[in-house]
């Protein structure tokens, strides 16, 4: 049995759990790369008295590996045919070590995967795994954020708007509860009071953001002349960058408050651990629709722009070739922040017609009309000309009658003369 290696999707990630030699052949032959789930820190709590020191050893004894959903990790669940608890609304199987063949839906007998038998154990893991796709997804933020030219917290300290001076306030308060949990290795009540009102203040940030980006979409959506469509594609190309670094630091910080919450939740009602995580992961899933919707709806507008500007192209060459650099530029940043939240987008990037192609697509034009022309007036000389030569032909052959009839009246005159 210690050879068989349990599986538990949830959607964001893999959990691999079992004897730790036979977890480390499975992801060598798999070729995942993956993070320590953390077992050990579920509490005693989540066990019957009696069955506290059986599942202490058995965590002790086990191995349980964390990897990022990917396409590969997606594969290897759809390769195993992981099937879906009705309950917890986890995907689960059992491979064998031999072979890695699925067993289909089994609980380990004995070993250290006999631990899951236990639904509240299951739903301790489930929310380790959760918290571990939040924090990944809280890393590739500070990575986007470290890439940007205007740093975030640059950003926030040139506003003088009080929403955004809020949230440096608050951008200190998580990272300090982040660091206490490090440290401690749980989220205490002490700690969490001061963390637990910071919500309200990154949701007015992130909703103003937001505004602000719809405003810029409806302003692009106003403008039809080139000049001021070029000022104002310009204006989106210096701001939106910001707003989307604002954006993604208010994510950032809300997956942090998850994270503890999460903790909170194991350490105080562990009952309720199941529930509260898929009601997380509904919170965040409607958070992302609100931030794809409106950086889509941008997004959208600057295609407008480019599109328009590429019609204007030969009579505004300078403002038709800014507004659509612009628009590549803003949209690039888009894809890149969606990108990094999980946010699925394909686009590609518009390209200006140049001056010159324009104009000798125009001259082209021109010259297929004039030889049009050429040919119509040709077609209608040769018509002309033609019947000018039958014209010209009918007459000399009246004038030839006339002068034989002349002739022969002529000649019949001297005869009778």
């Amino acid at each position: 049995m210690d050879d068989e290696i349990q599986l538990i999707s949830d959607g964001d990630g893999l959990a691999v759990i079992g004897d730790p030699a036979a977890v480390e052949r499975f992801l060598v032959l798999e070729g995942l790369q993956s993070k320590d789930l953390g077992l050990d820190r579920l509490s005693p709590t989540l066990f019957r008295a009696a069955e506290a020191a059986q599942a202490g050893s058995a965590i002790a004894a086990g191995s349980g590996r964390w990897v990022q959903m990917t396409q590969q990790s997606a594969d290897l669940i759809s390769k195993h045919g992981l099937m879906t608890n009705s309950t917890s609304g986890l995907r689960m199987g059992v491979v064998q070590g031999t072979g890695g063949q699925i067993k289909g839906i089994v609980q380990f007998v004995q070993g250290p995967g006999a631990i899951l038998t236990n639904p509240a154990i299951l739903a301790g893991a489930a929310g380790i795994m959760a918290q571990l796709a939040m924090q990944q997804a809280m890393d590739e933020i500070t990575d986007y954020l470290a890439t940007i030219d205007e740093k975030v917290d640059d950003v926030l300290r040139a506003q003088k708007d009080a929403v955004f001076a809020d949230m440096i306030g608050v951008d200190f308060v998580i990272e300090e509860a982040m660091i206490i949990r490090k440290q401690v290795g749980r989220v205490s009540e002490v700690t969490w009071s001061k963390v637990q009102g910071t919500s309200v203040t990154i949701a007015r940030t992130q909703a103003y953001t937001l505004r602000q980006l719809d405003a810029l979409a409806e302003k692009m959506e106003r403008k039809t002349n080139m000049g001021d469509l070029a000022k104002t594609s310009k204006e989106a190309e210096s701001r939106v960058q910001e707003w989307l670094a604002v954006l993604a630091r208010c994510f950032q910080l809300q997956d942090g408050i998850a994270v503890l919450e999460l903790d909170r939740v194991l350490d105080a009602s562990p009952d309720e651990l199941d529930q509260h995580r898929l009601a997380l992961r509904a919170a965040r899933q409607n958070r992302l629709e609100l931030i794809a919707r409106s950086t889509e709806h941008l997004m959208t507008r600057m295609d407008a722009a480019a599109g328009t500007a590429n019609t204007k192209v030969l009579l505004h060459p300078t403002s038709s070739r800014a507004v659509v650099r612009s628009s590549n530029h803003v949209a690039t940043g888009i894809v890149d922040f969606q990108g990094r939240l999980g946010i699925e987008h394909g686009r590609q990037s518009l390209e200006a017609r140049r001056w010159v192609e324009a104009a000798v697509e125009a001259r082209d034009e021109v010259f297929e009309t004039g030889a049009e022309v050429a040919d119509a007036s040709r077609r209608l000389g040769n018509e002309t000309l033609d019947r000018a030569r039958s014209m010209t032909d009918k007459l000399a052959i009246k004038m030839a009658e006339r002068a034989l009839l002349r002739r022969a009246n002529d000649e019949e005159h001297d005869q009778e003369g």
